[in-house]
C-alpha cells in the first residue's frame, strides 16, 4: 500500500472510533485523546511497522530531573507491555511500537495499544511525583 492509502486507513478508522484525525506537515496522523496530542508515525519503507506516539508530555527542567526521568521511564517501560517511555531532548515521549501485517490489522488492537500507552505515561507521571 502507498503512504496515502495507509493514511486513509488510519484516518478513516480513527474517525469511525470518534476521534478527529488530521495529517500534519510531516505527513503523520495527529489526533487528540483527553486533551493530549497523539501521533501515528508512518514509515514509508516499512508499512508493517506501527508506531503510536504521545510526544512531549513531560518537560525535563534540570540535570537532576533527567536522572529521575530516566529511572521513571525505565520503570514505566518495564511494567507496561509493548509501551516505551523515553527522553527526547528536554521532553519525554511515550510510544507503542509493533509489527502488523497491514494497517488494517491494527484495528482490533488499537484500543489496547492506546490504553497501554496511557498506562505507561500515567505510571511514569506517578513515579515522577514521588
Amino acid at each position: 500500500m502507498s503512504k496515502a492509502d495507509n493514511l486513509r486507513v488510519y484516518t478513516d478508522f480513527l474517525r469511525a472510533e470518534g476521534y478527529v484525525p488530521q495529517i500534519d506537515q510531516d505527513g503523520d496522523v495527529v489526533f487528540k485523546v483527553e486533551g493530549g496530542m497523539y501521533l501515528i508515525l508512518l514509515d514509508e519503507k516499512d508499512d508493517q511497522f506501527f508506531r503510536l506516539i504521545y510526544p512531549n508530555f513531560w518537560s525535563i527542567e534540570s540535570p537532576d530531573e533527567r536522572t529521575k526521568v530516566e529511572k521513571a521511564a525505565l520503570l514505566a517501560t518495564g511494567n507496561t507491555k509493548v509501551a516505551k517511555v523515553f527522553p527526547v531532548g528536554n521532553n519525554v515521549w511515550g510510544a507503542i511500537e509493533m509489527f502488523a501485517a497491514s494497517p488494517e490489522a491494527i484495528k482490533p488492537v488499537f484500543a489496547r495499544a492506546l490504553s497501554a500507552l496511557r498506562t505507561a505515561v500515567n505510571s511514569f507521571r506517578e513515579e515522577m511525583r514521588k
